[in-house]
């Protein structure tokens, strides 16, 4: 195959069904593969693109102006340096904008090169959304070459090639190889992130499937001292550590891939009676073991704009989502209670089991920048755990 001269374009994204899109490459170059999502949020794109929960997924932005604010080393939300364990890719509108922000170090096209993030601009995102809420999110690759050089078949190729998200577990290398504790809180204007208690109240262990800092300064904010564990880490082990509450974190992939090593731990956590908590990932991966099924979405939930109902109070929140998996909420058994469903597509977003302290969400009560309506359930989670004492 031979390498085609695209004029003008320097970037391109191939997709499995050999639908080219063509525009200005931003970012690193070279290519990469992964599924295509797209996200309607309109601030933190910095926290998205370093969010494990990406890994193998390029993010189409629907909001076309992106680079507004630059970047800064706080604001990453993974704790692995490793780019390879977020998003592969970016899609934008335009052309990312030069920042205009205090906290800024770097701006977006700079930063995307350094961490190895392959960008695409001046793409119709409008187009690229709607393709995907009709035809489900497709198998792409994402390409930057200055000099405009794209063996596209050798691209479509490879997009056909890649086997997808369905059967892979990616929280096994999105997780810490080592425990390590977090003491960093929530961040406050004008004083920064705060410092944690001197005196801890509660001992939390985290199960970290692809965990996001601002979970652990959730937790640090709380009172907690969060001591982070590999994802593979036994029932025993985390016991072992005699904690006050038990987090499953969020994470990539399948829960039921990981979850073949993963759910029987979390059963014998769930039978300690301890206060155990679920995001994303977690949420899925505690469904599983409490007998429900998972199954693949075609276009999945990713923005910072999706209204869920707390079925417990009857409030509405607008969350934060990123999930290409859902609980089937048919396959709850009995003693296992809704709490949360979204109200865009009427999907489970959360459970609790009536008898004992344990429940989860599929959204981010975390997020960063936000919204922070359901910042709350940490709180819960401290309930819980001043009832088990």
């Amino acid at each position: 195959m031979t390498s085609q001269l695209l004029s003008g374009a320097t970037g391109v994204l191939a997709l499995a069904d050999g639908t080219v899109l063509q525009g200005i490459g931003v970012g690193a170059t070279g290519d990469a593969v992964g599924e295509v999502c797209f996200n309607t949020a309109m601030t933190g794109y910095q926290e998205i693109l370093t969010d494990p929960s990406y890994m193998a997924q390029i993010v189409a932005f629907t909001f076309p102006h992106m680079g507004n604010v630059g970047t800064n080393v706080q604001d990453i939300e993974q704790m692995s340096g490793a780019a390879e364990t977020a998003a592969r890719g970016a899609i934008f509108r335009d052309v990312p904008t030069a920042p205009a922000n205090w906290r800024s170090d770097a701006d977006l096209q700079t930063w995307m090169a350094r961490r190895g993030v392959i960008g695409l601009a001046g793409v119709d995102t409008r187009a690229l959304t709607r393709r995907i809420r009709e035809q489900g999110m497709p198998h792409g690759v994402i390409a930057h070459d200055p000099q405009g050089r794209f063996d596209l078949e050798d691209l479509i190729a490879k997009a056909r090639r890649w086997t997808g998200l369905v059967g892979l577990d990616l929280a096994k290398d999105a997780s810490c190889l080592q425990p390590f504790v977090y003491d960093e809180g929530l961040w406050n204007w004008p004083e920064g992130y705060a410092q944690p208690l001197p005196e801890p109240k509660y001992n939390v262990v985290v199960l970290d499937y692809g965990v996001k800092r601002n979970i652990l300064r959730a937790l640090t904010s709380i009172g907690a001292r969060a001591t982070v564990l590999p994802a593979s880490t036994s029932a025993e082990d985390v016991l072992a550590r005699n904690p006050d509450g038990i987090l499953l974190s969020n994470g990539p992939g399948d829960p039921a891939a990981t979850g073949a090593y993963a759910v029987p731990e979390i059963r014998k956590l769930v039978d300690s009676d301890k206060p155990v908590f679920g995001i994303c990932l977690g949420h899925q991966m505690l469904s599983l073991a409490l007998g429900a099924r998972t199954v693949k979405m075609e276009q999945g939930h990713h923005g910072a704009n999706h209204p869920v109902k707390d079925l417990t109070t009857g409030k509405v929140e607008i969350v934060s989502m990123n999930h290409g998996f859902t609980v089937d909420r048919d396959s709850l058994p009995a003693p296992v209670m809704e709490t949360h469903v979204s109200l865009f597509d009427g999907t489970n977003a959360g459970v609790a089991l009536k008898d004992r302290p344990v429940f989860s969400v599929q959204h981010h009560p975390e997020a960063s920048p936000g919204p922070t309506d359901s910042l709350y359930l940490f709180e819960r989670f401290a309930g819980h755990m001043d009832a088990a004492r």
